[in-house]
């Protein structure tokens, strides 16, 4: 079952469109009132300690926080440490912080207004909201990239119901396919090469990535990474030039996408063979009901398990053919024979009702 974001697509972009253009050269709004926050309070210490020292510790620290306190906010009351008039020094410290330290309480101040009433607050909690809902993920799919692959991938994702979370650098490109798909999903804006990023998304209980990002070196990178992070986990990189393929697999990828490559097969079959290539894409991408090609792993409780082909309820459960095996050794049967006993870890190509079959598992 697909968990989505809670709140329509429409409203997802809204949130997406008050965020940073990128999130490498700009600061989270969170951030940017902490950041103003701590200005302020820097301000306000060098006040009180420049004051309790001027004074030769004879003003108070409360005297002395006040006194700061009031000159930063412009006020205009009265000078409240004794004799303060009297050491000219008192005065020009006063000034200095009228002329450089007032700005810091005016710049809290409308960072603080802003991150309210622009909205970013609201920003913040519905992100807030979607990262808990990613981290009670678990068994799902990171994809890594919300370009002109990304997009398909994503509709596919959704199309299958699988549980997975998007990662893109850019809140617009996110937004793009918001729009294009007309339904929400979860997603994180961050750079998919970052560890922590990745970790956001639930590496760590993911079961795959697919990294799909706009060039070589960056799916490269992410390859390495995600496998540093969590070492069984099924990894599918996209790659452009084929000298990048066996690089991506020493790297740590289980399977490398030549896209040129697919992209050049797929126009000579459907010029050859068209009425083959519609059947394949029917059994790979039909409808809710209809048959499709699946595969399906044997665990070591599966009834099918220490039966024979011609004894498993595949057929009844899910109306199911077996057209290949993939055997634990790593080789494939093509058309099984009824009496080969089925053993776990044995995984099963099945032409079957796609609804029972995921009713089955």
């Amino acid at each position: 079952m697909q968990i989505n974001a809670p709140e329509p697509a429409q409203s997802v972009l809204r949130a997406f469109r008050l965020a940073q253009a990128t999130a490498r050269d700009a600061l989270k709004p969170g951030r940017r009132v902490y950041y103003a926050g701590l200005i302020l309070f820097l301000v306000v210490l060098v006040g009180t300690t420049g004051y309790y020292a001027i004074g030769g510790r004879e003003w108070s620290w409360e005297e002395c926080l006040y006194m700061t306190v009031i000159t930063l906010s412009t006020v205009g009351f009265a000078e409240v440490l004794g004799g303060m008039q009297e050491l000219p020094i008192a005065r020009e410290w006063t000034l200095g912080l009228i002329v450089l330290g007032s700005g810091s309480l005016l710049y809290f101040g409308s960072t603080l207004t802003a991150f309210v009433v622009e909205g970013d607050l609201r920003g913040v909690l519905r992100r807030n909201r979607m990262q808990q809902q990613i981290d009670q993920l678990s068994d799902h799919y990171i994809v890594c990239g919300c370009g002109d692959t990304g997009v398909h991938v994503i509709s596919e994702m959704l199309a299958k119901r699988r549980l997975f979370v998007a990662i893109d650098l850019d809140p617009d490109r996110i937004a793009k396919v918001l729009e294009e798909i007309k339904s929400p999903f979860l997603f994180i804006v961050g750079d998919a090469t970052d560890d922590d990023t990745l970790i956001s998304a639930g590496i760590k209980r993911a079961r795959g990535v697919v990294c799909c990002l706009h060039d070589d070196p960056e799916n490269l990178y992410v390859t390495i990474t995600a496998r540093a992070l969590q070492n069984d986990l099924r990894i599918v990189a996209k790659a452009l030039d084929t000298s990048a393929r066996e690089k991506m697999l020493r790297a740590g990828a289980d399977s490398v996408v030549l896209t040129h490559l697919i992209g050049g097969v797929r126009l000579v079959r459907e010029v050859s063979s068209p009425e083959v290539t519609e059947f394949l894409d029917f059994l790979l991408r039909g409808e809710e009901q209809s048959h499709r090609m699946v595969e399906h792993v044997l665990e070591p409780d599966s009834p099918c398990v220490g039966r024979q082909v011609r004894d498993a309820p595949l057929r009844q459960e899910a109306d199911a053919l077996i057209l290949a095996i993939h055997h634990t050794d790593g080789h494939f049967e093509y058309n099984p024979p009824p009496e080969l006993v089925l053993d776990a870890g044995m995984k099963l190509i099945l032409l079957a009702n796609a609804e029972k079959h995921r009713k089955m598992r």
